[in-house]
């Protein structure tokens, strides 16, 4: 983003790039036209409603992890596939998604049991089990689906048991991968086939889930891609994919302006910005993660390194260390790169931080206000 454009925003906010988002969306269109499988936006990730319009031009549809996100995709992509899991649903919910949802996915038997009635009562839901091929290589326990005692998913021996209870399903789900390549999809398919593999033959579908990097520059394609078409081929059934990620990776940042810059203490000098770790980008302490930030190095890399802060009264909202060509001043500008993802849809007003701005920076190279947000959105969640 030019240093016009950027000097004018008002900070904290999103900017969502819009010709970046085109170029991810293009790739797994591709994907979908080489293989005839269906990819769906997982709107745990990336739920910006105003573009998805220009999603459902290439993609199948969303997913959802419950109610609300399942309404969000039948109201602003109406022509779409709409998919929800859930780990527990309740009995009102299932009676509304019952009506707008395309595939419903239970996570247990005694789920699928307690609901069958109602969903097979409405004849466009495709009903779908989860399994846990008690298989993964996310590093990170938090998220990993795979666990010791992992809530998610049936293990095979919970499936063999219920075999006499698969009438009226038509599909199989799981989600192993978190920020991954296609090579991790491989050897998890391996660990499917074997535990679950003499099932598929009576299935129609099955979604690999989410958590493929499909846009990351460095991931394999068309490795993909014929992976994809032998597991159709092989079993004569239909792949569903549905990452978050990857729709909308590196196509945003979160820009911030300097407010102080303190005296060196302890050997670092901190830095304070209006946006804050545990408000805006509360992956930064969850997983944790460092965020680049444009035109910074790494800790004492270059000539003045700085500890970024947020705000708020808590000690430990820290984002990182970065260092600079130039010294900070109050005023200043950065932008923190790759904040389309988990930011808008997991950011909260603790504090009474205010929540950033939505915008989006057209093709043309214009800004958009797509939302603005002030006191009373702080106020109504109270």
């Amino acid at each position: 983003m030019n240093s016009n454009l950027l000097n004018n925003l008002n900070t904290p906010c999103y900017v969502v790039d819009e010709k970046k988002l085109v170029k991810n969306l293009e790739c797994l269109n591709y994907v979908m036209r080489q293989t005839g499988c269906d990819i769906l936006l997982a709107q745990k990730a990336f739920s910006m409603y105003y573009v998805y319009p220009l999603i459902g031009k290439y993609l199948s549809g969303t997913a959802a992890s419950g109610l609300y996100e399942a309404r969000l995709g039948r109201e602003e992509m109406s022509e779409k596939q709409v998919h929800v899991f859930s780990p527990a649903y309740k009995e009102d919910e299932i009676k509304v998604l019952a009506d707008i949802a395309d595939h419903i996915i239970f996570n247990s038997f005694a789920q699928w049991e307690k609901y069958k009635k109602i969903v097979c009562g409405s004849n466009k839901v495709s009903c779908g089990i989860r399994i846990n091929p008690e298989y993964s290589e996310v590093e990170t326990e938090i998220y990993n689906p795979c666990s010791k005692a992992s809530r998610l998913g049936v293990r095979i021996y919970e499936f063999e048991k219920n075999e006499d209870k698969l009438d009226g399903i038509e599909g199989i789900h799981f989600h192993t991968l978190c920020e991954q390549g296609e090579d991790v999809l491989e050897r998890t398919l391996v660990h499917v086939e074997e535990r679950f593999g003499k099932y598929l033959k009576n299935m129609k579908w099955i979604n690999f889930g989410g958590g493929h990097h499909i846009t990351r520059d460095d991931y394999d394609v068309e490795a993909l891609i014929r992976c994809i078409n032998r597991f159709q081929k092989k079993y004569d059934i239909h792949v569903y994919m549905e990452p978050g990620e990857a729709v909308a990776l590196n196509a945003g940042t979160l820009v911030s302006t300097v407010l102080e810059v303190q005296e060196e203490n302890d050997g670092i000098s901190n830095v304070i910005l209006d946006t804050s770790a545990a408000c805006h980008m509360p992956d930064v302490l969850e997983m944790p993660y460092r965020p680049n930030i444009k035109g910074s190095g790494k800790s004492r890399e270059k000539a003045y390194t700085y500890r970024f802060g947020g705000p708020t009264c808590l000690a430990g909202d820290i984002i990182g260390e970065y260092s600079f060509d130039s010294r900070l001043k109050p005023g200043d500008k950065v932008e923190f790169e790759d904040m389309a993802i988990y930011t808008t849809v997991k950011n909260n007003t603790f504090n009474g931080m205010p929540l950033p701005d939505i915008d989006l920076l057209d093709r043309e190279d214009n800004i958009h206000v797509v939302k603005k947000f002030g006191y009373e959105d702080f106020k109504m969640r109270l």
